[in-house]
């Protein structure tokens, strides 16, 4: 690990003004981050601490129905908090199949929708990776690369985005609150993460500097509470990234539906919307013949990057079952804090 000054400011403007340095980086729980750091994967000369920032750490009800998530809420406390479990509950569940719960415990809303990803090329400082060091190429293409991505890859990366929880965020229009040092700006978290086109070393529209301190769920996503879920497909049930995910919401009014909401993770470089099927699904019955037009129309631009064509098929089977269970209805049980802390918290969710 390099050496690295270390800033703790007292304020968002402060913090701001400490990450104008080149070379800087925020530090909330770094879950991620010192990971790469001690891999050498990223080498920062500041840290700026904003894991006590005050105001941050606080989920509010606005006047107008939305949800104002703190960038510090920690992703445990926003998954047991049964209000949130009950209006958003495969917003829930996706948080509760994140990580571990130790890792859950600790792990910040805003850190969750900045993760890196996890390519083992790109943390292995030996491989030519493009998002790590651009213009060295992508050992990925020619690797181990039946868990990368489907859709929206490029040449020069073919990652994925590792986040459960940004999933539903996408699905149900979330939108990301800015701090910079040009002033505050919103950003729909559909747009926040970028696809690697020729450019795969940015991640994220942020720019230098730019700090999330909020996401905010639209009054409007309350509507889907009854017909939301959220599906993950991993290789082991424990601590394990995506294979493959979606986050369904239906609203259904006589057998028809009149309203979806559909995104897919684990596919892309970015949570995927997946507008076509929205729109399929818009005014159909709810029915498994629905379902499955909707999942084709979901992966229609899908194409492998490797050995991973399973994907494909596996992305559309997800679909149809978090499609299936959500036209069912959430289930009356909000998803808490397991019996135990290796307890399974739903077996949709770890054995879909």
């Amino acid at each position: 690990m390099n050496r690295f000054d270390y800033v703790k400011p007292a304020s968002v403007a402060e913090a701001i003004a400490a990450a104008a340095e080149p070379g800087a980086a925020y530090l909330a729980s770094g879950t991620n981050l010192l990971d790469l750091m001690k891999g050498g994967i990223v080498r920062p000369s500041r840290l700026v601490d904003v894991s006590r920032l005050p105001g941050l750490d606080r989920i509010e009800r606005l006047p107008s129905g939305d949800l104002r998530i703190g960038a510090l809420v920690r992703n445990a406390d926003l998954a047991h908090d049964v209000d949130f479990a009950k209006t958003y509950p495969a917003i829930a569940e996706a948080l509760l199949s994140g990580a571990s719960a130790q890792l859950r415990n600790a792990a910040t809303v805003g850190g969750n929708l900045l993760q890196r990803t996890r390519c083992n090329y790109f943390y292995d400082t030996a491989s030519a990776c493009n998002k790590r060091a651009p213009g060295t190429g992508c050992d990925a293409r020619g690797g181990d690369n039946r868990l990368h991505a489907v859709l929206g890859w490029s040449e020069g990366c073919i990652a994925t985005h590792p986040s459960d929880f940004c999933v539903p965020l996408v699905a149900f229009d979330a939108v990301a609150e800015i701090e910079g040092k040009n002033g505050r700006r919103e950003i729909a978290v559909e747009d926040l993460h970028r696809l690697p086109g020729a450019t795969p070393e940015l991640d994220s529209a942020l720019e230098a500097g730019e700090l999330i301190v909020a996401v905010r769920l639209p009054a409007a996503a309350r509507a889907f509470s009854s017909h939301a879920r959220y599906l993950k497909v991993r290789e082991r049930t424990s601590y394990a990234f995506a294979l493959v995910s979606a986050a369904a919401g239906l609203v259904i009014d006589g057998g028809r539906i009149k309203e979806a909401r559909l995104a897919l993770g684990g596919v892309a470089a970015r949570p995927w919307r997946a507008d076509a099927a929205e729109a399929m699904l818009a005014g159909a019955r709810a029915e498994p013949a629905a379902f499955q037009r909707a999942a084709e129309a979901a992966l229609t631009e899908a194409r492998p990057s490797g050995d991973n064509g399973f994907k494909i098929e596996l992305a559309r089977r997800i679909v149809v079952r978090a499609l299936t269970l959500a036209a069912a209805g959430t289930p009356a049980r909000v998803p808490a804090l397991p019996a135990s802390p290796f307890a399974s918290v739903s077996g949709e969710v770890l054995h879909a």
